[in-house]
């Protein structure tokens, strides 16, 4: 195909926001890179693109060309990734982003098997609570919990973890068990700052399937969920933890379990979903298939969806 060179340089373009940016991906300089794009635009007699010294934008005609040949380059490369499979063969590098907890906690263990499953892959793992973006960080795969879920974005459920309000046995005979979620108002409470937006990450229980949140006495703050574990354990009062950061401090019965009592417990707190997430159905490539599956075994059965 004549202009196929162009319509990678123009889609290339347009998603990085740069004719600079487009370059590098692809490998050649920023003036082929115009000069592909011009060419493409010459054959179609219209202007697909305004540029200005700080970016780019779309014209009305380069708006309706761009959604048409978006999905041009990605099926040529999932053509490209078929004759792999059709070999049995997974491989290339996949590139994974999610929270520094949830890397900490949950993937970190469980990598190593997967790459002596698939050796042929080559990993990367980005940790970190920032948001990433897919595009211009060339990440394949993200976790995400609700919450930090794109509009547009493929997401799969991955796994519904149980959220746990613990504390040191030491705060609790200080100052007593909370029984209730409305106690919490005079309790220590150690809170999550999101890092992405800033806003603290706020307590919501469920009771009778109805969502509701009671005020609570903010003692703490940490945009680090591990720091605030280590927090409660040295006693500084109530933390909410994920199920995976808590379990081993919980185990050895350096943290306590709140609201768990009796057979029946009358008010749970509304657990974490995670999503396995990609940016539309061309990046669900055999490598990005096969990581999926292998999570959804080997995460613990109980957070299953």
């Amino acid at each position: 195909m004549e202009n196929l060179r162009g319509i990678e340089s123009f889609v290339r373009a347009v998603e990085l926001g740069s004719i600079a940016a487009a370059a590098r991906v692809l490998g050649v300089s920023a003036a082929a890179t115009s000069q592909n794009i011009a060419r493409l635009e010459k054959q179609l007699a219209t202007r697909l693109l305004t540029r200005t010294t700080r970016k780019l934008a779309l014209t009305d005609a380069g708006e309706i060309y761009y959604q048409r040949v978006k999905g041009v380059m990605q099926e040529l490369e999932l053509a490209e990734q078929a004759i792999t499979a059709h070999k049995d063969e997974v491989g290339g590098k996949l590139k994974i982003a999610c929270s520094a907890a949830f890397a900490r906690h949950v993937l970190a263990p469980m990598l190593a098997d997967f790459q002596r499953i698939y050796p042929q892959i080559s990993l990367e793992l980005i940790a970190t609570d920032r948001r990433t973006d897919h595009i211009s960080e060339g990440v394949d795969v993200s976790i995400r919990i609700r919450q930090q879920l794109d509009e547009g974005m493929v997401a799969r459920k991955l796994a519904t973890v149980p959220l746990l309000f613990c504390a040191s046995p030491e705060y609790l005979a200080r100052a007593g068990y909370p029984i209730t979620p409305q106690a919490l108002l005079h309790h220590d409470c150690l809170m999550f700052r999101v890092p992405v937006d800033g806003r603290l990450f706020r307590w919501v229980f469920i009771r009778d399937q109805q969502r509701y949140e009671p005020e609570v006495k903010v003692a703490m703050i940490s945009d680090d969920i591990d720091t605030l574990a280590r927090m409660a354990v040295r006693g500084g009062g109530i933390a909410r933890l994920a199920a995976f950061v808590a379990a081993p401090y919980l185990e050895k019965g350096d943290l306590i379990a709140l609201f768990e009592q009796g057979p029946k417990v009358e008010v749970e707190a509304e657990p974490l979903e995670f999503y396995f997430c990609i940016t539309d159905r061309y990046a669900r490539t055999p490598k990005v298939n096969a990581f999926y599956d292998y999570l959804s075994a080997k995460l613990p059965a109980k957070w299953s969806h």
